[in-house]
């Protein structure tokens, strides 16, 4: 498993709009449907990644935590299916209804909403406020695959917790690290290799 690092997107970039299917609901998700909301989570990430496999149950923890404070949070799939057919569709469903995701799940297939992004790794976080500025685009914590480090979202909630009250957060955030998003062969963004 290669790591890679987020690409550490500017602080104070507006969320990049988007319209992609929740494979959970079936439902269409823009940025409309987090309007309201004290801050907003997206969060790129897959089924077979063990980067993302080690924080899944931690990353529902904090949904449950953070959602009921009014924070919006949607989870995006970016990787080529063809390749990596545990990432389909279908097995994202499965992945969140066996996890329990309270947060939608959505398939990004033509893989436009994750260079938008510059999403780079899985799990890759981007945290919003209010106003949709991007305040944090680090690390979950310091877990890794093998590094007997229990994830508990850590930096994540440390930012979320400064977004919601109105807080700095610190500009010295490290950055998150993971599988890299699996792009389609002839597909990938200048930022990648």
């Amino acid at each position: 498993m290669s790591a890679v690092n987020s690409t550490m997107l500017e602080l104070g970039t507006t969320a990049p709009n988007f319209s992609l299917l929740d494979v959970i609901s079936g439902e269409t998700y823009s940025l409309e449907k987090f309007k309201g909301n004290k801050a907003l989570l997206v969060i790129f990430m897959c089924n077979h990644c063990p980067y993302v496999k080690l924080i899944k149950e931690s990353l529902v923890d904090y949904a449950t935590d953070y959602m009921p404070k009014g924070v919006g949070m949607v989870a995006i799939s970016s990787n080529d299916i063809e390749n990596y057919p545990d990432d389909r569709p279908e097995k994202m469903k499965e992945d969140a209804e066996r996890l329990g995701y309270p947060f939608p799940y959505l398939f990004d297939e033509s893989q436009d909403v994750a260079k938008a992004y510059k999403a780079a790794c899985t799990p890759d976080l981007f945290l919003f406020d209010e106003n949709l500025k991007l305040k944090y685009r680090g690390q979950f914590d310091n877990a890794r695959p093998g590094n007997d480090v229990e994830p508990t979202g850590s930096d994540l909630r440390d930012a979320t917790d400064k977004v919601l009250s109105g807080e700095t957060v610190p500009a010295d955030q490290k950055p998150s690290i993971g599988c890299n998003i699996k792009w389609k062969k002839g597909n990938e963004p200048e930022y990648f290799g």
